[in-house]
């Protein structure tokens, strides 16, 4: 009678030894790169690129999406914009190697508080804050709260508003607190090395996934139970929010490009960069055929350009549009991607 419960527990024990050391493998692989910093109460991680002669910019805050951490959007725009422009690459909190805090850092305005409080201790007195799919929400929460510190905003392939349906099974299991701890440190991490690389394929498509992205963005970070978990709770608690935020963006006034592909099968654009530029007046709007949900990556010309034209240089976002279009058409899948990630489950 006991070979059942010894059975279960050693299997427990088993995958629970196994994401512990795998985790730590993991951080041995992908080592921090930033620097800590006490933000009020917990430390948030971040690299800081400081402002050099010359520079023709102003200096850029990057944010990056659900699953992710700055080196993502390090590898996208670093060297495309070093020696140009002051550069912030934040960890969010609870992602990368940034600490989670309190209960108010599971919403968007907490973490764009968290950042607003960075971007003091770097010395950085206002920016362009660029924020990549959940990271929008984020960007469109700093513009509403910290408008002082807002030179521009730019958006790249955002999740923003409200939307029908639901979200996949594991955000809301994760969330929660006693099953969502043991399916993080039990299941999660297997379960996710398994699915890793499809995963990120389908995060790229239609366009394909640099071959180096699995190092240089280091996606599999999320993996480790505390980022996992504090990921899922993020998304649990987005289309709540910003049922209930999305109402105000009428009042962000400053200068805004939202970035979209029509191809986008992680968000729609239709709900979220179109609702965004219906909401923000003055705002530019370039969507861009044959492009998913990585513009930052697939499309860098065309974001740095807009990087450009909000630091007030004259640039024809539309024309750079078509002619990423056209250098990205001919490697565009017209297959369905292998997972299906949208957030709007029906």
């Amino acid at each position: 009678m006991l070979i059942l419960p010894l059975a279960i527990a050693g299997i427990v024990a088993t995958a629970f030894c196994f994401t512990a050391w795998k985790a730590k493998a993991i951080e041995a692989e992908f080592r921090n790169t930033g620097e800590l910093i006490d933000v009020g109460g917990f430390s948030m991680n971040s690299l800081h690129v400081p402002r050099p002669e010359g520079a023709d910019l102003p200096a850029i805050i990057f944010i990056h999406g659900a699953s992710g951490n700055f080196r993502d959007q390090e590898a996208a725009f670093r060297k495309a914009l070093e020696g140009r422009a002051e550069m912030l690459f934040v960890d969010r909190p609870g992602h990368g190697y940034s600490e989670r805090g309190g209960p108010e850092n599971g919403f968007p305005d907490g973490q764009a508080a968290a950042i607003a409080r960075l971007m003091e201790k770097r010395g950085i007195d206002k920016a362009i804050i660029s924020g990549h799919s959940f990271g929008g929400a984020i960007a469109a929460s700093f513009a509403l709260y910290h408008p002082e510190k807002t030179a521009g905003l730019l958006f790249l392939a955002p999740a923003t508003h409200p939307w029908p349906g639901r979200i996949d099974w594991y955000y809301n299991l994760t969330a929660r607190p006693i099953f969502g701890r043991l399916f993080s440190h039990l299941l999660a991490l297997p379960a996710g090395l398994v699915v890793m690389k499809t995963a990120t394929r389908s995060v790229f498509h239609p366009n394909p996934c640099p071959e180096t992205y699995m190092k240089d963005g280091a996606p599999s970070l999320v993996l480790r139970p505390k980022s996992f978990r504090s990921n899922a709770i993020d998304v649990a608690n987005l289309n709540s929010y910003v049922t209930r935020v999305a109402p105000r963006y009428k009042k962000i006034a400053a200068p805004t490009v939202i970035i979209t592909g029509d191809s986008d099968a992680i968000v729609a654009e239709e709900i979220h960069s179109r609702g965004l530029s219906r909401d923000i007046a003055g705002s530019e709007l370039v969507s861009i055929r044959h492009l998913g949900h990585k513009p930052d990556y697939v499309t860098t010309d065309v974001v740095i350009a807009a990087i450009e034209k909000l630091a007030g240089l004259p640039r024809d976002l539309k024309a750079a549009a078509r002619i990423a279009e056209a250098r990205i058409a001919p490697a565009a899948e017209d297959s369905a991607p292998e997972l299906d990630l949208s957030i709007e489950k029906t």
